[in-house]
């Protein structure tokens, strides 16, 4: 039935998340932002929306995306060095989104240097492919763990082939894994099952963190969109969203631009 009544929208703040903890915005890494200027542009569009720091995560992905330390550290230091020229005081830092992979078990396995974050600087960000399953997920959590570190596996929602079966994703959490949902997530951009899956999520108190997963132009105006709607508000009131807490550390840097000494002693990796 026609309505006439549009839904409610309110002023666009999302300062109660703090920390944008995944996103693809240093320039030239994978299929994110290409240029210096957008990513200034777009980290003043964040902090317009309230945030107060922002971590990126370029795909770390064989053959696609094969970035490591050498080539995401340079180029964090390139935007720490474009904002400070431009006197912009905004905290940024930088990891990567891991596909779990046969490649990402070789990197566990020889102790190679994997991009952390957070104030313990023990989290790290997996993800799986959109097609089917990661066969080596819950070994990755395992060996991640045993190393005394924290996984958080991203957009679960969008792994269509959990949908029918939530108890995938109490299994994650049972291993102890975190959460975390896309924000775009829940204003359908990925599509109506995506965003029902993340209202089942939120419903079951299963999502413990949010990030924009920015990539371009598109995601950010529908971000803006999103941060009006009071009917997201009320979807995730209750939740315990703890990127403020896990990752706001009063503006200091953690991720050093400093090559790991493993790079120094294995030129050809």
């Amino acid at each position: 039935m026609f309505s006439f009544f549009k839904p409610k929208k309110v002023k666009a703040d999302l300062s109660f998340i703090g920390v944008d903890m995944h996103s693809h915005l240093l320039p030239g890494l994978d299929d994110g932002l290409e240029h210096m200027e957008d990513t200034i542009r777009f980290i003043g569009e964040l902090q317009e929306l309230g945030y107060e720091k922002l971590i990126c995560t370029p795909h770390t992905l064989a053959e696609v995306h094969p970035n490591t330390p050498l080539t995401i550290l340079p180029r964090l230091a390139d935007v720490r060095a474009e904002l400070k020229r431009q006197n912009i005081h905004f905290p940024i830092d930088a990891a990567s989104e891991y596909m779990t992979d046969m490649s990402l078990d070789e990197k566990i396995n020889n102790d190679y240097p994997l991009l952390t974050f957070g104030k313990n600087h023990k989290h790290i960000l997996i993800e799986m492919s959109y097609l089917a399953e990661s066969s080596n997920i819950e070994n990755v959590i395992f060996a991640l763990m045993a190393k005394g570190l924290q996984p958080i596996l991203a957009h679960p929602e969008r792994y269509n082939y959990y949908h029918g079966n939530m108890q995938r994703y109490h299994r994650m959490k049972e291993l102890g894994c975190l959460m975390q949902s896309n924000l775009l997530s829940f204003s359908g951009y990925y599509g109506k099952p995506v965003q029902i899956a993340a209202e089942k999520l939120a419903k079951e108190n299963l999502i413990d963190l949010l990030g924009t997963d920015m990539h371009h132009e598109r995601h950010l105006n529908a971000l803006k969109e999103l941060a009006t709607r009071a009917s997201f508000y009320k979807t995730i009131e209750h939740l315990h969203i703890q990127n403020r807490e896990l990752f706001l550390d009063e503006g200091k840097e953690i991720v050093s631009t400093k090559i790991p000494d493993y790079f120094k002693n294995n030129a050809a990796v």
